[in-house]
C-alpha cells in the first residue's frame, strides 16, 4: 500500500494544479485516494483467502511434526525398552543411531516447552 500511496499522492497534488474547477479537482483527488483505499484492501482480502487455504492444510502437513515424535519415541523405545529386553531372551535387535534423533526430538521438546510456558504467562494465544 506505501508504494500506491507515494505514486497517488504526487497525482492528487498535481490534480489541483491542472483542473481548474475546484469541485471537479476535488472529486478526482477523492477518487485517486480511494483507488489506493480499495487495491490495498483488495491485496488484503486476497492474502486472507490464501491464509484460509494454507489454513486448512491436507493430513501430510497437520501430521508431520508428531510423526517426527512417534519416529522419535519409537528410536528410544527400541534402544532402551526392546533392545534391552529382546538381549535377555537372546535376541539382538538393531539399534537405532540416537546421535541424530536425540538433537531432534530435544529440539522439539524444547520448542514445545517454552510454547506451554509462554501460554501459561499470556504472552501469546
Amino acid at each position: 500500500m506505501s508504494i500506491i500511496g507515494a505514486l497517488i499522492a504526487p497525482a492528487t497534488e498535481l490534480v489541483g494544479k491542472f483542473i481548474q474547477d475546484k469541485d471537479k479537482a476535488a472529486e478526482l483527488a477523492h477518487s485517486l485516494s480511494t483507488m489506493a483505499d480499495r487495491h490495498a484492501q483488495e491485496a488484503l482480502l486476497a492474502q486472507v483467502e490464501v491464509n484460509k487455504t494454507e489454513a486448512k492444510g491436507n493430513w501430510f502437513q497437520a501430521s508431520w511434526r508428531p510423526l517426527c515424535g512417534y519416529v522419535c519415541v519409537l528410536g528410544l523405545a527400541v534402544n532402551f525398552l526392546i533392545s534391552p529386553i529382546a538381549a535377555g531372551f537372546g535376541f539382538m535387535v538393531p539399534q537405532a543411531d540416537m546421535g541424530v534423533m536425540l538433537p531432534v526430538l530435544t529440539g522439539m521438546l524444547g520448542l514445545a516447552g517454552m510454547r506451554s510456558f509462554e501460554r501459561t504467562k499470556g504472552l501469546s494465544k
